[in-house]
């Protein structure tokens, strides 16, 4: 099994959750983007694509903020296609592209697709995200077929949220890792 490391916009820092589980297990795989600033949708969909492609063995998508909306795209692009290996998807803080706190230059994020994913998935939101309502990431989390966990008041749930190591987030991507065995 495969697990692939997704951040969002910016990439993810040294104390991001994503950069320290990727520290502590070494089978996490980074999926490097060309572009971690102002990114084009369409570029991002391509490198997961390949790296989907690549991996020898089924894959869990571990994606922060922008990168749930690219799994969200990727699936709707990938549709039907044979070979298509992703076992679960561990979504967290999707930020909404549409939102008035979205940055701007990231290009073709919104509209987020509201296409039902074809593997388990669990999205995780606060109650408190800028990027993101709750109600919107409830809305991301139906339509997805997902899961919705509420962490309460933790902010876009990166390294600003001071969740160290995230053992909580960390069970979430091991019962999807359970869930393939």
């Amino acid at each position: 099994m495969t697990t692939l490391i997704l951040p969002g916009i910016g990439s993810s820092g040294p104390e991001h959750w994503q950069t320290r589980w990727e520290r502590l297990d070494p089978t996490l795989v980074r999926v490097q983007q060309a572009e971690w600033d102002a990114p084009r949708c369409a570029d991002w969909v391509q490198t997961l694509d390949a790296a989907i492609a690549a991996a020898t063995a089924p894959v869990i998508l571990v994606a922060h903020s922008s990168a749930c909306a690219l799994v969200a795209h990727w699936v709707k692009q990938t549709a039907g296609a044979p070979g298509i290996r992703v076992g679960g998807a561990l979504l967290v803080g999707p930020s909404d592209p549409t939102g008035p706190h979205y940055p701007v230059g990231p290009t073709g994020f919104a509209p987020v697709p509201l296409v039902r994913l074809p593997f388990p998935s669990i999205v995780v939101a606060s109650t408190d995200d800028i990027y993101v309502s709750l109600e919107q990431a409830a809305a991301y989390a139906r339509a997805w077929g997902s899961r919705l966990e509420n962490v309460g008041a933790r902010g876009h749930i990166n390294s600003a949220s001071g969740l160290g190591d995230w053992p909580e987030g960390r069970a979430w991507l091991d019962e999807l890792r359970r869930g393939m065995a």
